[in-house]
């Protein structure tokens, strides 16, 4: 049992890290990779630096750092969380229970671009198929997304679901899907219905009914995952407090997940000030 996991290995993940390690905390980051700093091939505007650093550079002995105090530091994609007691982290490869969690995942800096999606969200419109499979027990269901995300979310609602479609939205899918997903790579034009989502349109005037759509586009990003554990969040950041707690205890969140201006150095403030929240909570639990 972790006392945190911390998602995400960039800036703000690694300084929570700095604090909760040295607290004593068990302390797991886990990071697929290094996100948008992977294309900075000079950073000249953070402090201590007398000469540019590349991101891979800066992600790499963050990295190092926190493991010589004692984080372990995993590299994987993780595709959900969820809470039975403790909070549950699930990957590609493995599952991870924690008392706290950190959600540092940067940001998503795109939003899938699809007509009457914001307008069905919640009613029909899902992106948690943990969450919401319940509620589509013996119905069509259709997955948007292409990757390993998305597969996670399929193999989910295959036991409870009558059928589960993957509409790719033109991208071509991993090979990874089994059999008894049907594929559907067309181009999506809009969602439709009336009080509730009942149609997909494709762009080439087909269309295919669905009860619910679960958006599973790329990796699960920052507000994908806190959704699935009822997090607020406004369009794709995390709504936290001044002490970057989210409205859901023993989960925070750090860096540009949570908005504001998309810098090293706030980000490494939001971790730091998250870190010690956590330290506080996981020693409030053991009063």
């Amino acid at each position: 049992m972790n006392d945190l996991v911390i998602i995400g290995k960039g800036p703000a993940g690694i300084s929570a890290a700095l604090y909760t390690a040295r607290a004593g905390l068990k302390t797991t980051i886990i990071g697929k990779d290094n996100g948008a700093l992977a294309k900075a091939e000079k950073i000249e505007n953070y402090y201590g630096f007398e000469n540019p650093i590349t991101g891979n550079q800066l992600i790499a002995d963050g990295i190092a750092q926190a493991k010589r105090i004692g984080s372990e530091v995993i590299s994987d994609e993780v595709v959900g969380i969820g809470y039975d007691g403790n909070f549950v982290v699930k990957s590609n490869n493995g599952q991870y229970k924690a008392k706290s969690i950190i959600i540092a995942t940067g940001s998503n800096r795109s939003a899938p671009k699809i007509n009457g999606l914001s307008e069905f969200e919640g009613k029909g419109v899902s992106y948690c198929a943990m969450c919401d499979a319940f509620f589509y027990k013996d119905k069509d269901v259709a997955v948007l997304g292409c990757c390993e995300y998305a597969l996670h979310e399929a193999m989910e609602l295959l036991p409870v679901a009558k059928s589960v479609t993957l509409v790719t939205n033109g991208v071509e899918p991993i090979d990874k899907f089994p059999s008894n997903i049907i594929i559907n790579k067309k181009e999506i034009a809009s969602l439709e219905g009336d009080q509730t989502l009942n149609t997909i349109r494709f762009s080439d005037g087909s269309s295919i009914s669905t009860a619910g759509l679960f958006i599973a586009v790329g990796v699960a990003g920052s507000s994908d995952l806190a959704k699935k554990l009822g997090a607020e969040t406004k369009d794709t950041k995390i709504i936290v407090d001044e002490n970057m707690a989210t409205n859901i205890p023993g989960l925070y969140a750090a860096g540009d997940c949570t908005g504001g201006m998309l810098q090293i150095a706030k980000a490494v403030y939001e971790g730091a000030k998250a870190g010690v929240e956590v330290i506080k909570y996981i020693r409030s639990l053991k009063d």
